[in-house]
């Protein structure tokens, strides 16, 4: 192993622990703003459904990743350590902002700045295609919330302590298969290069990246988590359920077709929805604002220090 792909190896490490960390709200965020779950048990319980998805369910997404987003070009390690290193960066100011952003956009972008300095030809309709995705999941996200919301309440309340501790274990299942999601689709973020640089098979990057992932859940899940459960929407047990479902049925559809999407967009969009079938009033709105516009910024940041890193390699 050169210096370079040690280089490589540990940026990916630092990139992976910081999505982790990043992802914990979406994956369990519901969960836990309706006491059906611990924090422990929560950050236990994500980074082992995290390490399954990414491990045996990634493959498609990694090698779309990995392979579709230049046209005709292999990417150097050097070009790789550039694009880690700037998603890397601008995952772990969002997450100490604690602000849930789209760390696959950031990753998309920050590629295509680096690629665009070093004057390999990117696929921009590949990016354009995930862009209608970006942009679709979180409105369908926001309205499935809306509807699932109000399908829920139509069902008998039961207060038995039977029923309510049913409803807390289902919204678990749901946050664990959410878990399962985010490993699924967002270990290609880190790992994709090991395949755009011929430094592994999908198999391998697809474990060594759940690792990562998992990792970040517990040693810096802890912000984001309560971000998500507690300063966006204020949730009850059946909204909480309801978006959760929504966030894992949006993004496991779109993993389905190899395509990739944002496990935050989608779960704050079902949660939106889910708020706005109670009222206007169950929505933090300055929060909310401040989200929105962290999704705006990333991708464009992305871009630019991708582009700026690469123009130094180049210039270099």
């Amino acid at each position: 192993m050169t210096q370079a792909d040690l280089v490589l190896v540990l940026l990916w490490l630092a990139f992976a622990w910081s999505m982790g960390a990043h992802y914990t709200g979406a994956c369990m965020g519901m969960p836990y703003a309706s006491g059906s779950i611990r924090l422990r048990p929560a950050l236990l319980t994500i980074a082992a459904f995290t390490l399954a998805g990414a491990a045996f369910l990634s493959h498609r997404v990694l090698v779309h990743v990995g392979h579709g987003l230049l046209r005709g070009a292999t990417l150097g390690t050097l070009p790789a350590i550039l694009i880690l290193a700037a998603a890397f960066l601008l995952t772990t100011l969002f997450t100490q902002r604690r602000i849930p952003t789209s760390t696959i956009q950031i990753l998309v972008f920050c590629l295509a700045g680096v690629a665009q300095a070093l004057g390999l030809a990117v696929r921009w309709t590949a990016i354009g295609h995930l862009a209608l995705v970006w942009v679709a999941a979180p409105v369908i996200a926001c309205g499935l919330g809306f509807a699932f919301t109000r399908l829920f309440d139509r069902i008998p309340a039961m207060a038995t302590a039977e029923a309510t501790g049913a409803i807390g274990t289902a919204l678990v299942a749901v946050g664990a298969a959410a878990s399962l999601t985010m490993g699924a689709n967002d270990v290609s973020n880190a790992t994709s290069v090991f395949l755009s640089t011929g430094f592994s098979g999908p198999l391998a990057a697809g474990a060594i990246g759940g690792v990562g992932l998992a990792a970040g859940v517990l040693t810096w899940g802890r912000p984001l988590l309560e971000r998500v459960a507690f300063d966006v929407v204020r949730m009850d047990r059946r909204m909480a359920t309801a978006a959760q479902l929504v966030q894992a049925l949006v993004v496991l559809t779109a993993v389905g077709f190899g395509d990739f999407t944002s496990m935050n967009q989608a779960l704050i969009g079902a949660m939106a929805g889910a708020g706005l079938a109670r009222g206007r009033e169950t929505v933090q709105t300055p929060v909310l604002r401040g989200i929105l516009r962290g999704w705006v910024i990333g991708p464009g940041a992305g871009f630019a220090l991708g582009y700026a890193f690469g123009l130094g390699l180049r210039l270099w």
